[in-house]
C-alpha cells in the first residue's frame, strides 16, 4: 500500500473541498469556487466508497460536519478582513451594542412600599407601580425604599434611612404644593401692565 491509495486522496479532496468553500467566502467568484469545491467533496466520497462502504458512509459523516464548520469559521473571520472591513465598516464596540434600560435613572431614587416585599413586591416611584426585590431582607408596605441597582429585568431595593427620607421629601412632594422661590425663578413681572 503506498502512502496516496483511495484513503488519502480522499483526505485531501475534502480539505481543497472545505478550503475552496472558505475561498469563496472571501474571494467572490460567482459560484465558480463553490463547483470546484462540490466537485472535490464528492470526490473525495466516491474515492471513500472505493475503499468500501463503511468508509465512504464515514466521509460522507465527515463531509456532514467539515463543510458547515469551515463556513461558520469563514463567516466569523469574514469580519475581520479588510475586504469584511469594507463592506461592514467597523465592528461596534460592545458599549455600542449594549441596550440601555431607562429604567437605570432609578438608582437612587426614593420610592415606597407597596405590598409587603418578601424578598420581592412591588413599590412606587413618582406615582409608577413597578415589581422590586429587595436585598434579602423584608420590608413592609408603606415602608420608604431606596433603588440599589437596576440590572436585566430588576430593580433592586432596600429600606431607606431615616435621613434619606427627609432629604428627599422636598423632591417627592407635590410641586404645585411648593413655594415658588424653591424653584430658583426670579420674579416675574406683570406682562399685562
Amino acid at each position: 500500500m503506498n502512502l496516496l491509495d483511495n484513503i488519502g486522496w480522499a483526505i485531501i479532496l475534502l480539505v481543497i473541498g472545505c478550503g475552496l468553500l472558505i475561498l469563496e467566502i472571501f474571494i467572490p467568484s460567482a459560484g465558480l469556487l463553490s463547483f470546484f469545491a462540490l466537485v472535490a467533496i464528492i470526490g473525495s466520497m466516491a474515492l471513500a466508497f472505493l475503499d468500501g462502504t463503511t468508509t465512504g458512509l464515514s466521509f460522507m459523516a465527515m463531509a456532514v460536519i467539515a463543510v458547515p464548520a469551515a463556513i461558520g469559521l469563514a463567516f466569523k473571520l469574514w469580519p475581520r478582513t479588510p475586504m469584511g472591513r469594507s463592506f461592514l465598516g467597523d465592528l461596534p464596540t460592545e458599549d455600542e451594542t449594549r441596550l440601555e434600560d431607562p429604567r437605570r435613572a432609578l438608582v437612587g431614587r426614593l420610592g415606597v412600599a407597596k405590598s409587603p416585599m418578601l424578598p420581592s413586591g412591588a413599590i412606587e416611584i413618582d406615582g409608577q407601580l413597578m415589581d422590586a426585590v429587595s436585598q434579602g431582607m423584608a420590608i413592609d408596605p408603606g415602608q420608604p425604599v431606596i433603588v440599589v441597582e437596576v440590572k436585566a429585568n430588576r430593580v433592586m431595593v432596600r429600606p431607606a434611612k431615616p435621613d434619606e427620607v427627609q432629604t428627599s421629601s422636598h423632591a417627592t412632594q407635590d410641586l404645585l404644593s411648593r413655594p415658588i422661590d424653591e424653584f430658583g425663578l426670579d420674579a416675574l413681572e406683570d406682562p399685562l401692565s
